[in-house]
């Protein structure tokens, strides 16, 4: 990997390497594009392959923040850490006081949050070397009910869009995986009067859904051949691919998983077969949208207010994907980069101590 080459290629501004030999840290940092505000985006542990492809996944998670954070309204840039390591046994709490002072040392440009294979303890610690850390104890706390009521929200835009009225009330939802955040989602789909049609591969969260919803419940492989309104991907990536499009008989795909389109061609398709697909990190924004409101001195009401606008981005993605005769998953980067190209072509005043929107008191 040329990581020059690749680092032009996308216009990323900085890629930092940390190690430290007591704790046995090896941390990556990438931060994407600040052009936004500083760059927000979690920590991430992982038993990588290579250092290589722990670069690589540094570098194209960044990226995604900083069209997830611009997406989402928010004054943020992206960024991204990977730490190498075994999460189950090679944590320390040296390790994390460690990474926090390199976090520290970058003065402001990048703001961490906990993200797979790290715990809101590893932000306390983290915490105890800087203040560029969201997600800590005693503020904000789990996220996946905001995360879920975001994607709730955003599948009643994309049922306006598909059907001409955002009510749930009678379709039929297929929900893919029934984690925390699915299971959330389920609850308000269910009081609004949703069928719920669910499987995982964790039959307890199967149970514990049909108990609490009425749900119906099928195979993992069977959730794609089901008759239903409304697929709402909630478990791996890649989901939506050669092998189930042709399967799937919902008009809306809406979901909380990441990746969800195997490639962009699959994106294509479904604008061909005039499938509405709510572009993944625009629907499940809640979770960045709900960390990023401690920036500022966490207020609840305030953040379920912001997430309550990842229903008026998706009718902004719908409109611009019709406007331009575009795929929603084009017109969600679309609508990104012409945020960030707005405020480039108005920041051109040089500060010595810009502003940044770190400013709770501790």
């Amino acid at each position: 990997m040329e990581i020059f080459t690749y680092m032009e290629k996308y216009d990323y501004e900085q890629l930092v390497i940390c190690q430290d030999k007591n704790s046995g840290l090896k941390a990556i940092i990438a931060i994407h594009d600040t052009t936004l505000g500083p760059a927000l985006g979690g920590t991430r542990m992982w038993t990588y392959k290579s250092e290589e492809d722990a670069i690589e996944d540094a570098l194209r998670l960044a990226k995604g923040m900083t069209y997830k954070n611009a997406a989402a309204g928010l004054n943020l840039g992206g960024g991204k850490t990977v730490i190498i390591g075994d999460p189950r046994k090679d944590k320390n709490p040296e390790m994390f006081r460690a990474f926090g002072r390199y976090i520290q040392g970058l003065n402001g440009r990048y703001i961490t949050a906990e993200d797979v294979g790290t715990t809101v303890d590893d932000m306390d610690l983290i915490h105890l070397e800087t203040d560029y850390v969201a997600g800590l104890s005693g503020s904000s706390g789990n996220p996946s009910p905001v995360t879920a009521y975001g994607i709730y929200k955003g599948i009643k835009a994309a049922a306006k869009e598909a059907y001409g009225d955002d009510s749930i009330e009678g379709k039929t939802v297929a929900v893919q995986g029934v984690g925390n955040v699915a299971f959330a989602l389920c609850e308000h789909l269910h009081k609004e009067g949703a069928k719920l049609i669910v499987t995982d591969i964790n039959q307890a969260a199967v149970n514990r859904a049909v108990e609490a919803f009425g749900a119906t419940a099928v195979g993992p492989d069977d959730i794609y051949d089901v008759e239903c309104d409304i697929y709402a991907p909630c478990a791996l990536g890649a989901t939506i691919n050669d092998d189930t499009i042709p399967r799937i008989k919902a008009k809306v795909i809406a979901g909380s998983a990441n990746n969800q389109l195997k490639s962009s061609v699959h994106g294509d398709i479904l604008f061909e077969k005039g499938i509405v697909y709510a572009p993944d990190y625009v629907i499940n924004s809640g979770g960045v949208i709900n960390v990023a409101d401690e920036l500022t001195g966490y207020d609840q009401s305030r953040a379920l207010k912001k997430v309550e606008t990842i229903y008026d981005s998706l009718a902004k993605v719908f409109e611009i994907s019709r406007r331009d005769n575009i795929p929603t998953y084009v017109a969600a980067d679309r609508m990104a980069e012409e945020r960030i190209q707005s405020v480039r072509n108005s920041r051109n005043q040089f500060l010595l101590n810009e502003h940044h929107i770190l400013s709770r008191k501790r």
